[in-house]
């Protein structure tokens, strides 16, 4: 292949990620969602406009470390700690059971596998799948309706916070028990290594960064050094540690959100990835999509897996939020709330099948249950909202 016919692949990705993304806008659906069937559309499953290169694929990496440490840096830690321990049971309990939902579903539709089987980490993989919420559509709507402020806003928007940080950590243990020379009790040694490097060296980076900011308020060398921590979080996290590089992205973010500059540095790290390595990340997600599997008993397994997807996050908040003494109204609010996935869930997927965790078949179903939570989402809000007012 010509060398510069990575410039002909890089324009129709652009090109059709944003026009299918801004017909998924009008649809009142994520662009995301648009991205990602551009990229079914023109990879190699049906048009072969564009072919799956090692070039594309590290783009999407740096696409998809760049989208967890913008997340890092949009985490609000103060009203983290303000909704403490009610948002960790609820962010604990929409967590755990959807990780064992999805775990049982899968088992359910394949057979039982042995412990410690290629099944068997596939099974808990689709939990883990399960488990990632993406609050911005709930968010949007909440404010919409004014109620972002209020004890149930604030409760679901920490408890989204605090869910991805368990998703990850749960997805790095999971990463690392997979491989057949990993030993347990060394994951856990790793991972706790890794925490405390975060917090010991975060913490000096936070203290340094912010007398930069302070000196240099609101210039580009703040966004510059930010970005080279998040690759050297990403790089320290996956080769002296031997976690996901995501983790340390997502780290380096929350090490950050505090300073004063962190929006600016997050408005400058938006630029790149959503002009290019967005666009590429969840088109690759396209490619990677494949149809031909797309069998009746996989559509089955697709509409089966949404619906348990969406009935464990309610459930599981939602009995948790009535443990908390929230009114019977108020803990359908959290549940529905947290039942939107989006882009974490793709990460998740996307790092499974990179590590051979997941099929490429499987991209359909978490595609569909993204579709399907972040449309049904602001309409069941508003409905319980209005019935809540209605009944008052």
């Amino acid at each position: 292949m010509e060398a510069y016919s990575v410039f002909r692949d890089l324009a129709i990705i652009i090109i059709f990620a944003k026009l299918f993304g801004i017909v998924a806008r009008k649809c009142k659906a994520p662009q995301v969602v648009g991205e990602i069937i551009a990229g079914l559309l023109i990879g190699p499953s049906i048009l072969g406009l564009v072919q799956q290169t090692d070039f594309l694929v590290e783009m999407a990496e740096i696409g998809v470390v760049l989208l967890m440490f913008s997340a890092g840096l949009e985490t609000d830690l103060k009203e983290l700690l303000k909704t403490g321990p009610v948002a960790l049971a609820i962010a604990c309990a929409g967590v755990f059971v959807p990780l064992l939902g999805g775990t049982l579903f899968y088992m359910a539709f394949y057979g039982m596998a042995p412990i410690g089987s290629e099944k068997f980490y596939t099974a808990i993989f689709m939990g883990v799948i399960m488990t990632a919420t993406s609050v911005s559509i709930t968010v949007q709507s909440l404010k919409e309706m004014g109620k972002l402020k209020g004890k149930v806003g604030t409760t679901i928007l920490s408890a989204a916070i605090i869910d991805d940080v368990i998703g990850i950590i749960v997805l790095t243990f999971v990463i690392g028990f997979k491989s057949p020379d990993t030993n347990p009790v060394g994951v856990v040694i790793s991972t706790g290594l890794f925490f405390v490097m975060a917090f010991v060296v975060g913490f000096i980076v936070y203290k340094i960064f912010k007398k930069l900011d302070e000196r240099y308020p609101h210039t580009q060398r703040i966004p510059i050094l930010g970005l080279a921590l998040c690759f050297g979080f990403a790089y320290a996290a996956e080769r002296y540690f031997g976690i996901a590089d995501i983790t340390g992205a997502y780290v380096a973010g929350i090490v950050l959100c505090s300073i004063q500059d962190s929006s600016y540095i997050d408005q400058k790290m938006e630029i790149s990835s959503y002009m290019i390595f967005g666009p590429i990340f969840f088109a690759g997600i396209g490619f990677k999509t494949s149809i031909d599997h797309l069998s009746g008993s996989m559509l089955l397994f697709s509409l089966g897996f949404v619906l348990v997807a969406l009935i464990c996050k309610i459930v599981g908040c939602g009995l948790m939020a009535k443990i908390c003494r929230f009114r019977t109204p108020d803990c359908l609010k959290i549940g529905v709330g947290m039942m939107t996935r989006g882009e974490v869930a793709l990460i998740v997927a996307q790092k499974g099948l990179s590590v051979g965790l997941l099929g490429a078949e499987y991209f359909t179903a978490v595609i569909l249950l993204i579709m399907v939570s972040s449309i049904s989402t602001p309409v069941f809000l508003k409905l319980l909202y209005a019935k809540d007012a209605a009944a008052q």
